[in-house]
């Protein structure tokens, strides 16, 4: 490896070679019919998922037994919180979609040191999209540079949930309502490509399902936030994270992050009445595996 390479440019590599494998595993399932179940939060998991974490599991940890390991899939080990290292995987981010035999379902993995990401790959394999970063080494989209193409002078595209959008309008944004991306990393990575302007999330994602893309979208140099406490921490003890936005433009925070508190809230304080009415429309602003 040249001396100049980032200090974690081995375990993206390991992160690159794994997610390949993992998604032509996954798409050994896709759109054939196979078994899925409904787990306690009501989202749903397949059969793809558990083989794809199984595989994971086995080739990750084997290639640094040191790290901890933190899955959707995988029940929790609190021994993960004594680790410097930690894997933070999601195998089929975007499950339902995947089930519905849409094509925007990824696999997600990410490195994370003493709370922060530091290596991430989001993969997109029936797109053939390979989004990629490590700290210090720049944003990557199928081995070239990430560069965000958008249209100059064009309203901004965010999808947003009803109750969302709601508050935007009456904040007097002018904006397009965008394309809602079934997995949130996913989501989250268009405002790095220039398809979105911004993308948010509801209070209650957890860890899997964010880590990947935020060192990506940092890697990038775009904002990625929690509203109530900034750059969003990982490998807690509580993997949930309050309301996310992602933001091309910080002249879109103001009305973005006050829309996302007006409805969410922050943990200190209770939901607002807007989640719960709203609840129907949120499959999309949180991935749904």
């Amino acid at each position: 490896m040249p001396a100049f390479a980032p200090p974690y440019q081995d375990d993206l590599e390991l992160l690159r070679a794994t997610a390949v494998a993992a998604g032509i595993i996954a798409s050994g399932y896709f759109r054939r019919d196979i078994k899925s179940w409904t787990k306690g939060n009501a989202s749903p998991v397949s059969e793809a998922d558990i083989i794809v974490d199984r595989y994971l599991a086995a080739s990750l940890l084997t290639a640094r037994p040191a790290y901890g390991w933190l899955s959707e899939e995988t029940a929790d080990n609190p021994s993960r919180l004594d680790c410097d290292r930690v894997f933070i995987v999601d195998p089929i981010d975007g499950t339902r979609a995947f089930l519905q035999g849409e094509d925007c379902w990824t696999v997600c993995l990410a490195v994370v040191e003493k709370g922060v990401p530091v290596a991430g790959v989001v993969y997109a394999p029936a797109r053939n999209e390979m989004y990629e970063a490590c700290l210090g080494g720049g944003a990557r989209l199928n081995g070239e540079p990430l560069v965000r193409n958008r249209r100059a002078g064009a309203p901004p595209l965010i999808p947003a949930p009803g109750a969302v959008h709601q508050e935007l309008q009456e904040g007097g944004l002018n904006y397009t309502r965008g394309p809602m991306y079934p997995s949130l990393a996913y989501r989250l990575l268009q405002v790095a490509t220039g398809k979105l302007d911004a993308a948010v999330a509801r209070r209650g994602s957890q860890d899997w399902d964010i880590a990947a893309a935020a060192v990506i979208l940092r890697e990038a140099g775009l904002d990625l936030a929690d509203v109530c406490s900034g750059f969003p921490q990982f490998n807690r003890r509580d993997v949930r994270h309050g309301a996310l936005a992602a933001l091309s433009d910080m002249s879109l925070k103001p009305l973005v992050h006050a829309a996302l508190i007006k409805v969410y809230g922050c943990p200190a304080e209770p939901l607002a009445e807007a989640e719960i009415s709203s609840s129907s429309q949120l499959s999309g602003p949180l991935s749904d595996g």
